[in-house]
């Protein structure tokens, strides 16, 4: 099957038998005598736009780095954590393969995979063989169990600081006070 490219009128054959064609230079082609081209480059849109969906969709959780402090696949858990406490990855919702993800945050798939099971671990997320791993109905409240627990590790660590400083408890209160004030 030979195939004519519009803009420059050279013929073209198809690649593999399989009614594949590669256009030079992001050069639409068309078919002569075939319509399978059509569903071919549909095929071809859908893909593309897809890929570009899903990429999209795992940078939610933004780039993680070696230099940041903590493991990198900590570092995936608690971005994850926060965007499911935060309400962005909604109870159900999909998230992308070991592998995608592996690949888009430039880590290894066994990175992701221990951050995956540390989530697992915890009921944040669950893992449907064959079907995928998605948010679980319960990951939001045991997102925000999670953020408490750490929150009041850094409190408790902050009022720690504070007492061996030399404040007291009505200095204490008012400087928790006037945080609260200015974090509004």
């Amino acid at each position: 099957m030979e195939f004519v490219n519009e803009k420059s009128g050279s013929k073209e054959d198809r690649l593999g038998g399989h009614g594949l064609i590669a256009p030079p230079d992001s050069v639409l082609c068309v078919p002569l005598r075939e319509a399978r081209f059509l569903l071919t480059y549909c095929y071809y849109l859908v893909y593309t736009v897809i890929s570009v969906v899903n990429a999209r969709k795992s940078w939610l959780i933004g780039p993680i780095s070696p230099a940041a402090g903590g493991a990198l696949y900590q570092q995936i858990v608690d971005r994850l954590k926060r965007e499911v406490s935060e309400g962005r990855l909604k109870p159900g919702a999909a998230l992308p393969s070991f592998r995608l993800l592996a690949e888009e945050l430039l880590v290894s798939v066994i990175t992701v995979k221990r951050a995956y099971e540390e989530l697992e671990r915890e009921g944040i997320i669950f893992r449907r063989q064959g079907l995928g791993t998605f948010v679980s109905e319960q990951g939001h409240d045991r997102s925000r169990e999670t953020k408490l627990a750490a929150a009041k590790d850094l409190l408790r660590e902050g009022f720690r600081e504070a007492t061996e400083a030399g404040l007291k408890p009505s200095e204490l209160a008012d400087l928790a006070r006037e945080i609260l004030r200015n974090k509004r």
